[in-house]
Parts: C-alpha cells; structure tokens; sequence
C-alpha cells in the first residue's frame, strides 16, 4: 500500500485539530484540558525546528559558498536576491492597497461595533506591547538595522537565533575558506558538509511528528478566540486581507511558470509541507529548516543558493506581512480618520511598508510593529493608535497564519528563480529519513 504523503497527514493533523478544539471550547475545563495537555506538543515541536535552524544555515551556506570557487558569484548571487525580494514586495503592498481601496471593508462599520472593540482590546497587553516595541523601533535610528547585521559575539547571535548575524558569519567564513586555498579549507568544508547532511536528516526526523504537533498547535489556536461576534463582525476586512494573499500566491504562480518553466502545480505540492507547517506555526523563522529542506530536496534548488536566499528571506523578505499592512492601515484610515485617506499618504505607507520589510528583522511579532511604523510615518494621530490596533487585534493571529503561508511560499520562489537565473537548478532528489536504516538497524 502506497504511504499517505506527508502534506495530507499534516492537513489531517491540522483539521482534527481545529475539530478537537471546538469540541474542547464547549466542555467545561476543556480549554485548560488543551492549554495543559495539549499545546505543550506543538510547543515542542517548534522548539525542535528552532534547535536546528541556526546549524543549518551555517553548514548549508558556508558549504555552499567554498562550493562556488568564485567570490564574483556571491555579489552576483546576493544582488539578484534583494533586487527580485524588493519587486515581490512592492507587487504585494500594490495588490494589498488596491483591494482595500476597491472593497472599502472599512466604511459604514457600525459605531457600536467600533466601541465595543475599543473597549474590549484598547487597554489589551498585546496592543500594548506592539505600540512599545513600535516606539523602541523607531528610535533607534535609520542605520540600527544595518549596525544589527555585524554581530560582536557570534555564540550570543546563536543562542538568540540572529538569523542576519549568522548568515553574515557564514558568508565570513565561506568568503575566508574560499581565500585560503582549497587544500587548506577542505577539512572544514568536509566538516559542514557532513554537519549539513547531519541537520537536513534531523529535519527528516522531526517532520515524522508534524502532523501530532499540527494537531495540537490548530486546537490551541482555536481555543484562544473566545469572542466569536466581533471575529463575524470583521469577517468582510478578514476577507479581503485573504485575497489579497492568495492573489499574491498567484503571481508567484505565473511568474514561477513563466521564469522556471515549472509546473504550478508541482511546486505547490513540493512546498505544501512547508506552506502547512508557516500556517500552523505563524513563522517563517520556526518553517525555515522545512523550507530550506523541500526547497533543496524537493525543489532542486542548490544548497549554496538556498542557504543564501531563504535564511536572508525569512528575515527581510515579508511579502504577506506588507500585503496586510497596505490593507489594514487604510482599513484602520477609513473607521476612524477618513480625512488621512490622501493619494499622498498612500504613496508614503507603500514606501514605509517596503522600508519596515527591510529593516524590522530583529523585530518579534513584526507584522503589527510594523503597521505602528506605517500609521506613525503618514501622520496619524498617536491617541488612536490603540483604538487603531484593537481594530484588527482580535483577528491578528488568523490572518498572521495565513500571510506566513504567503512569506515562505515567496521565499521558496525567489530561491527557484535565482537558481534559474545562476544555473543551479536541478532535477530534484528527495530522501527519506530511513535511507540508511537498514544498515544501522
């Protein structure tokens, strides 16, 4: 009998996890059954992903570039990469303000509606914390995203997973092995060559339990929503942000098959393991190993140009995350300061929202820091920036899922088109996790 593909186990996971946590919202005790017997699993499990993802950079990309032979091809490598990132971003905040300003879902909400949502989130700790880690942002200077890319002490950008830091380290240390001579960087080529193929069989290993964490992660997230009327009451809004993303999702689609030549349908169901796992997870940092291990394995894409693109990608390349704020800024706009809704200031959060992109990497919980930056930059008044925020906090962490699914599914195609591009895609060679079983059992 032919194995279920993991992409299904992982669907199956997700929606008896969704079913399990509606069942568990309606029995007495059922939420704290989830919080404490549940979600520790799926917590697990992202710990386990994040455990591996800062030795796989550093292996794929060190290895990756002593590969090369030629340190022209970086420069080449890296300026098609942020070139190609910058168009896909700009596309997203277009189509994002583009829908928002075509459907108008801001305009005629109730007032009742507007009040009891101040009322509910205004004074929220989450609402709360967004607005402070804004402030601390903004701050912090022009060049503070430029100075954080250059670590002083590389084990602190480890243990903190400085996802940027640890890839300048890489291409320091590929860029020096290339510089040594061959003969005198092979053993360390050897050494991560092996640690690389060590990790990507981790990754092979902790997918096996995917589907049980995808499970626990999807109740858990289903038990948070407890206030199912205003979640209706921003239905239209929620909606026009999902269309957004899957318009976008398309446009990577045609392009992919214009540039790759490349089936859309089979980089879907290559990718969808990692399109799954950003779904129920709402990160790109925690998706990264599955994603460098499909867009390698699965994808064909060169180890040395995956290691570059998708770590670089999953820090600055935020395209469902700027898609988001070109419609919620102006769905925050059209509720309470219709005045602010100027061609001007539309041109200005384009240009913000792609500038937030770029330098808000080490930045947790970006996407609203992010649309405090985009609001602040065109003028809107800071004593609505809570009633602002609480607008769309109570359907944040949905549509947060859904717009990961977006970053990482532009991550995985800018990693296949700059492989086009330098000749290093290939004909894909997927492997399993009990490849070499039979000789150790």
């Amino acid at each position: 009998m032919k194995k279920l593909a993991l992409h299904w186990k992982i669907i199956i996971g997700m929606v008896l996890g969704i079913i399990f946590g509606f069942i568990m919202n309606g029995i007495d005790g059922g939420r704290g059954f989830v919080i404490d017997w549940i979600s520790p699993f799926g917590t697990i499990f992202i710990n386990l992903l994040k455990l591996i993802a800062v030795p796989l950079i550093l292996a794929s990309l060190i290895k990756g570039i002593s590969d090369l032979k030629d340190i022209s091809k970086i420069k080449s490598m890296g300026l098609r990469t942020v070139s190609i990132y910058i168009c896909t971003t700009l596309v997203a905040i277009i189509i994002g303000l583009s829908i928002v300003n075509t459907l108008q879902p801001g305009k005629g909400m109730p007032q009742d509606t507007i009040e009891k949502i101040k009322l509910k989130y205004e004074n929220d700790a989450g609402v709360t914390d967004k607005l402070m880690k804004a402030s601390a942002q903004k701050d912090a200077g022009p060049l503070k995203a430029l100075v954080d890319i250059f670590p002083s002490n590389i084990f602190q950008s480890f243990a903190n997973a400085s996802m940027l830091q640890v890839i300048f380290f890489a291409l320091f240390v590929g860029i020096s092995l290339l510089l040594i001579g061959e003969e005198k960087a092979k053993p360390l080529v050897k050494f991560f060559d092996s640690l690389n193929e060590v990790v990507m069989k981790m990754v092979d290993l902790i997918m096996l339990f995917a589907p049980y964490a995808v499970f626990a992660l999807l109740a858990n997230v289903i038990i948070a929503f407890d206030d199912t009327e205003i979640l209706i009451k921003l239905l239209y809004y929620a909606l026009c942000v999902v269309g957004g993303l899957v318009l976008m999702i398309v446009f990577y689609l045609i392009i992919l098959s214009v540039y790759t030549k490349k089936s859309p349908i089979w980089f879907l169901q290559e990718i969808s393991p990692a399109q799954l796992l950003a779904f129920s997870t709402s990160s790109s940092a925690a998706t990264l190993p599955v994603t460098m291990e499909r867009v390698e394995e699965h994808l064909g894409v060169d180890k040395e140009v995956s290691g570059f693109v998708l770590p670089v990608g999953a820090t600055v390349n935020m395209d469902g995350t700027s898609l988001y704020q070109g419609i919620a800024a102006v769905f925050i706009m059209q509720v309470i300061w219709p005045e602010g809704l100027t061609f001007t200031n539309q041109l200005v959060i384009i240009l913000t929202a792609l500038l937030a992109s770029i330098g808000s990497a080490a930045v947790p919980s970006a996407g609203m820091v992010m649309l405090v930056i985009v609001l602040e930059s065109i003028g809107f008044p800071a004593e609505l920036l809570p009633i602002g925020l609480a607008l769309i906090f109570a359907v944040d962490r949905p549509l947060d899922m859904c717009r990961t699914v977006v970053n990482v599914t532009g991550d995985a195609t800018v990693s296949m088109m700059v492989a086009k591009s330098l000749n290093k895609l290939h004909d894909p060679q997927p492997k399993e996790w009990d490849d070499h079983y039979d000789e150790v059992k």
